[in-house]
């Protein structure tokens, strides 16, 4: 049977690059964006909606799936904590975090009850380091990190693989104000050991072979791609 998958963000950067893979290899795939439909083709659906608004008309709208991908998240512009303020914080943690705990709180029920399914959360390296962004960003990131791996714990012996990827830099639309005159993507480029941006490509073809099925025994772990910026 065709497994069914849903990536959220779908529209640009890692998830769209995600969908593409999926759909090359003959997956139906369902896509959830505030933005606009992106163009691909094969056996696509597409919702647009506003993750943190009410989730219900996403859960009516596909109700079960084998694979889920939390890839939907923002940045915070680098901000210490003195400089956002508190419904700043409340929306990064909104979209970073507690959506994808809700999503994955809905699908997951299904996946029971096949006792089948894999769960892919969209990490960092901000996930396990400090100044991959700023205050709340890298605290819902830390957060996300450890719901991935309490998941993939408390469900393992009933199925359920769970996988966190942390990419480092990746050339996305949310990083795009980087290449911008004065930005940080020639720094960036050169601080990374091998001496260039990750491309959302290299990331999708980790979340397709860690949807593969040849990698249960990974289970919990979060995955660094990042160009060796965590070596440092």
């Amino acid at each position: 049977m065709t497994k069914k998958v849903l990536v959220t963000g779908v529209s640009s950067g890692i998830g769209l690059a995600q969908a593409k893979i999926f759909l090359e290899n003959d997956y139906l795939v369902y896509g959830v964006d505030k933005s606009k439909t992106p163009d691909l083709e094969g056996n696509f659906y597409f919702l647009q909606l506003d993750l943190r608004d009410s989730l219900q008309e996403l859960f009516d709208w596909c109700p079960q799936v084998d694979i889920l991908c939390n890839t939907a998240g923002v940045l915070d512009d680098y901000k210490p904590l003195l400089e956002q303020t508190e419904d700043e914080i409340r929306q990064i943690f909104a979209i970073n975090y507690f959506s994808q705990v809700e999503v994955t709180r809905n699908y997951l029920l299904g996946m029971l009850k096949k006792q089948s399914g894999t769960i892919i959360n969209m990490c960092s390296i901000a996930s396990h380091l400090a100044g991959g962004g700023g205050h709340a960003y890298t605290s819902s990131k830390h957060a996300l990190a450890g719901f991935t791996r309490q998941l993939a714990l408390d469900y393992a012996d009933q199925g359920i693989h769970v996988f966190g990827i942390a990419p480092g830099a990746v050339k996305t639309a949310m990083t795009a104000k980087d290449f911008e005159p004065e930005g940080l993507a020639a720094w960036v480029a050169d601080e990374t050991p091998i001496k260039r941006w990750i491309e959302p490509e290299e990331v999708a073809d980790l979340t397709f072979y860690l949807s593969s099925g040849r990698t249960q025994a990974l289970q919990g772990d979060i995955i660094e791609i990042d160009g060796g910026w965590g070596l440092k």
